[in-house]
């Protein structure tokens, strides 16, 4: 497959409404109030303790918006059949952020990976708050200032930001059901595998239908932009870029026209093309990063023009910081590079080989 096609073309379901991927699956659409403007979820027919109903993947931001949209599908989209169960991908809050309130409102139990409901709870919680989060707080401004982020008004909207998670995650259930990597959840007349990624988040679930041909992808796989990998003050020394190239080889054994199913974008074929983009990518940036180094020492404030070639609101620069700082503590961690801290406290990083 020499590009990837996308079965449904440009038809999009509308906002409160479905779209029928097949006979038991239903694309939902859901805004967000950042420059990615929508989340991709995903309603199951399911038969769960004994109760037909639907299995929600997903649940999109707490905010009105998307309460709104969730009220006419319940009017209009579950054929007169309640949610029986709530399974998220991972903690980000475009996919938690309303599990608490689908829950409660159904009774529906929750299902994750244990990793990424611990740290959600934390990150919801009043303590977790103060700490703050990957997009805002004292320990993101501290982390991203150590990197060269030095514009003190960029700092202090950051550090104005440390409720930033909570306010889109007012609260995560207090119960769970732990899923874990290669498990088989019986959906219906489906059995979905689940098949663990690492390094956008810290354990991503996807959900693979051997017999139907399906992938929820979740934001592991997207068709058109390239997943965050991002280092975050918690876990300065991470290698979570290294976590995700190895995470992507596990896809490469599913079949060939199987239908994805990704968190953003449209539905698409041609997965192992995508894995193989996705990887090249990652490879110029590094090629990227160690030009840049080779010319002279880097900070990962440095590398956000060497890799992002358009302007940045706060909230993507954020993410740049934290993509920049991956790519470099890749290199480190294999050798390429070395680093070191000047006389002002700031991560400056060194050429040392070549890569590859």
């Amino acid at each position: 497959m020499s590009s990837l096609t996308y079965p449904f073309n440009d038809e999009l379901p509308l906002l409160g409404r479905s779209k029928k991927i097949d006979a038991n699956v239903k694309w939902l659409r859901m805004p967000l109030p950042f420059a990615l403007d929508h989340i991709n979820l995903w309603l199951i027919k399911d038969v769960f303790n004994g109760q037909h109903g639907w299995t929600v993947v997903d649940c999109g931001v707490a905010n009105q918006a998307s309460k709104d949209a969730w009220e006419s599908i319940f009017k209009s989209e579950l054929e007169g059949l309640p949610i029986v169960r709530v399974i998220v991908t991972h903690m980000h809050p475009d996919h938690i952020g309303l599990a608490s309130w689908l829950c409660e409102r159904w009774s529906a139990p929750l299902w994750m990976t244990m990793t990424d409901y611990l740290l959600a709870k934390w990150l919801s919680s009043p303590e977790g708050a103060n700490i703050g989060s990957a997009a805002g707080g004292g320990g993101a401004a501290d982390h991203f200032a150590k990197h060269g982020l030095n514009q003190e008004d960029d700092l202090v909207k950051i550090r104005a930001r440390a409720n930033y998670f909570s306010q889109m995650v007012p609260s995560v259930p207090p119960r769970f059901r732990r899923i874990i990597d290669r498990e088989e959840i019986i959906i219906g007349d489906g059995v979905w595998q689940v098949i663990s990624g690492y390094g956008h988040a810290p354990e991503h679930a996807s959900l693979w239908n051997a017999k139907d041909n399906l992938l929820i992808s979740g934001d592991m796989v997207l068709p058109r932009i390239s997943t965050n990998v991002s280092v975050f003050d918690t876990e300065p020394d991470a290698d979570p870029l290294g976590l995700y190239l190895s995470s992507l080889e596990r896809f490469v054994g599913l079949p060939l026209q199987i239908l994805v199913l990704p968190s953003h974008g449209k539905p698409f074929q041609g997965l192992h093309l995508r894995v193989e983009q996705l990887k090249k990518h990652h490879q110029d940036r590094l090629a990227d990063t160690m030009a840049a180094c080779q010319q002279a020492p880097q900070t990962a404030r440095d590398l956000i023009p060497v890799l992002f070639k358009r302007e940045l609101d706060l909230h993507q620069l954020t993410f740049a910081m934290g993509e920049a700082i991956a790519h470099l503590n890749y290199l480190w961690r294999v050798g390429c590079l070395s680093r070191e801290v000047s006389s002002d406290g700031v991560w400056q990083f060194f050429y040392q080989k070549s890569y590859q």
